[in-house]
């Protein structure tokens, strides 16, 4: 082989090992192959239906709180948030008599608002974010539970099925379609459409580099004038923009919510992007990888439903899944230093 041929090839061996979501991708293929061969029904039309349809639930989040990984910080108020956006669209929409989309606006800016609140918190106080978004959950959870009972008299909201405007919305977030025979849910749409959005940001534009800077080293950044809390704040509300996409179809999908729903999705979301490959301390990662990730627990969450193993076993597999993938990242890391 010539010398430019050993060039190139080293080139792009340097490149293959230095996408982050190269171990998540070996770890999904594995995942799948495992389950293909194990339980008879995972390969079936509707058991991939359903299998990207538990991978979008994660995935419509693990998105933004991949961003947010990257850029150094965290969101343990998550999962919660997503259940505050449904509870404010049903409650003020039934509450009002209003037409439901009145109900999901307000809830929009809400949901925006807390999102920037979680930014502007952490630029103020400098505390680290595990601390301001902890409290955050804990506030929204306990709004989350007073709120219902106290306007509704439950646990759970109202139903606002027969209510005006509840078919239009339900068709933007909670409809199916089918391809040949397998049943697709509009989060899968929404899941990609974020991906392909998020990884544009993230690789083609500026902000994309202020996302890798912020989080790799937020004083250099600002010392070469990084807007670093422009960036983090951006990125909480990207947090709660999606909270409030994943917030509607929970909605529009059962017609009421439980208020005691969301606790706990945050570290399935941080989960995932770290499957995906985000680090811990920022600054490495992609959305491609989280959205492996989401996949990743798809396909665990359901396979182990279709080879009839008991169900207690999957917090143990993801577990073991996310050891795995953080030695196997780690591992890729140190490849792609030593190709270089």
């Amino acid at each position: 082989m010539t010398t430019d041929g050993v060039l190139a090839q080293r080139r792009l061996t340097h490149r293959l090992f230095g996408r982050p979501e190269l171990g998540a991708v070996v770890g999904a293929v594995a995942v799948f192959v495992f389950f293909s061969v194990t339980a008879d029904a995972f390969l079936r039309p509707a058991s991939i239906g359903t299998v990207l349809y538990a991978a979008s639930t994660i995935g419509i989040m693990a998105v933004p709180v991949a961003l947010l990984m990257i850029g150094g910080e965290f969101d343990l108020s998550a999962g919660v948030l997503v259940t505050s956006s449904a509870l404010v669209s049903s409650m003020f929409s039934y509450q009002m008599t209003a037409n439901v989309w009145v109900g999901v606006g307000v809830s929009l800016l809400v949901t925006l608002a807390i999102g920037f609140l979680n930014g502007i918190m952490l630029a103020r106080t400098k505390l680290p974010s595990f601390i301001i978004t902890l409290g955050t959950f804990l506030m929204l959870t306990g709004l989350n539970l007073g709120f219902t009972k106290l306007i509704d008299g439950t646990v759970s909201t109202k139903s606002i099925a027969d209510m005006e405007g509840f078919p239009s919305a339900r068709a933007l977030f909670a409809s199916h379609l089918t391809i040949g025979d397998v049943d697709l849910q509009v989060t899968i749409l929404w899941w990609i459409a974020l991906v392909a959005v998020a990884t544009w940001v993230l690789l083609r534009t500026r902000a994309g580099n202020w996302i890798f800077a912020s989080g790799g080293g937020p004083e250099a950044a600002r010392a070469v004038g990084v807007p670093v809390t422009r960036t983090k704040t951006g990125l909480y509300m990207a947090v709660a923009l999606c909270a409030w996409i994943s917030g509607q179809h929970l909605l529009f999908s059962f017609d009421v919510v439980q208020s005691g729903e969301g606790v706990g999705n945050e570290f399935l979301y941080i989960i995932a992007a770290v499957i995906g490959g985000c680090l811990m301390t920022g600054g490495y990662g992609s959305a491609i990888g989280s959205a492996v990730g989401a996949f990743i627990f798809g396909m665990t969450s359901k396979g182990i439903v279709y080879a009839e193993w008991n169900p207690d076993w999957f917090k143990f597999f993801l577990g073991a899944m996310l050891l795995l993938a953080t030695l196997l990242n780690a591992w890729v890391r140190k490849r792609a230093e030593a190709v270089k």
